[in-house]
């Protein structure tokens, strides 16, 4: 009876004892769950975008100021088609700043008018000066212009009369032939305004091809007596009026005198590093 007891009393302090183990490891277990449910999530981090990140840099451009001569080609080569055109024109401009030219033109035309009424040669010399602004901003190491610009030009001339119709309102019997004048008229001038658009292309080392285009208001004409100036050197037709139209084909050669050194900001599209 002690024996089974002594044996019952044992049993029960074991099993007491296993009990208060397992009490303790599932505590221990609950608390290491929980502290693990406690603690902040870690969200996966999304790739970021690709994106264009743009850097500022630094390059420097030399440009060069110099002495611009050229030739109108179209005046220099009317007289091998035109018999009564004969004429030369020069032209000429000094880059003052990085977008303005001081520029000219000095020329000189013969050239016979013959109207419905009259015929008569316009020969003289003429002279234009102003400026011009360069509407093009170039690449590194290009020289080309896209042009507009104001000129005052002004023209010394002599009028021949060479021949001319007297009208007759009732051509009943056809019209009357023309009467031979040959009358010289010297010391004419006269004087203008224009507004010049232009284009100059480098297509070598320092050789520029051109096109222009001017707008001229007629500002002063002295005219001789009994008729009108039907032509003025450099100015070109007035077809009976103050306005008139002018153009030119030039090729140019560029006489470098100087060097100036700009600092162009550039932009650089450069993508992040993976």
């Amino acid at each position: 009876m002690k024996h089974t007891l002594k044996y019952t009393f044992s049993l029960c302090f074991l099993l007491s004892m296993f009990l208060g183990y397992s009490q303790v490891v599932i505590k221990d277990t609950v608390t290491v769950r929980d502290l693990d449910d406690q603690k902040p999530k870690t969200e996966v981090a999304a790739k970021p975008a690709v994106k264009e990140i743009k850097k500022d840099s630094i390059s420097i451009k030399t440009d060069r100021y110099g002495l611009r001569v050229g030739v109108d080609l179209y005046k220099l080569t009317r007289g091998f088609y035109d018999k009564d055109y004969k004429g030369i024109e020069f032209t000429a401009d000094w880059r003052l700043t990085k977008k303005y030219y001081i520029a000219a033109e000095l020329g000189f035309e013969d050239k016979t008018t013959d109207d419905d009424r009259l015929n008569s040669t316009a020969t003289g010399t003429y002279i234009k000066g102003g400026f011009d602004y360069n509407l093009y901003d170039n690449w590194l190491d290009m020289e080309n212009l896209i042009t507009i610009g104001l000129r005052g030009g002004f023209s010394s001339f002599s009028q021949d009369l060479n021949s001319y119709k007297i009208y007759n309102p009732n051509p009943y019997w056809g019209e009357q032939p023309a009467i031979a004048a040959n009358q010289k008229y010297n010391g004419l001038s006269a004087a203008w305004l224009e507004v010049a658009l232009g284009v100059k292309a480098k297509v070598f080392n320092n050789i520029f091809v051109g096109f222009g285009v001017q707008l001229k208001l007629l500002a002063m004409n002295n005219k001789p007596s009994g008729f009108d100036n039907l032509y003025i050197p450099g100015f070109n037709r007035t077809y009976d009026g103050s306005f008139g139209v002018g153009f030119n084909y030039t090729v140019s050669y560029f006489i470098p005198i100087y060097k100036k050194k700009t600092i162009v900001p550039e932009i650089i599209n450069q993508a992040p590093k993976k």
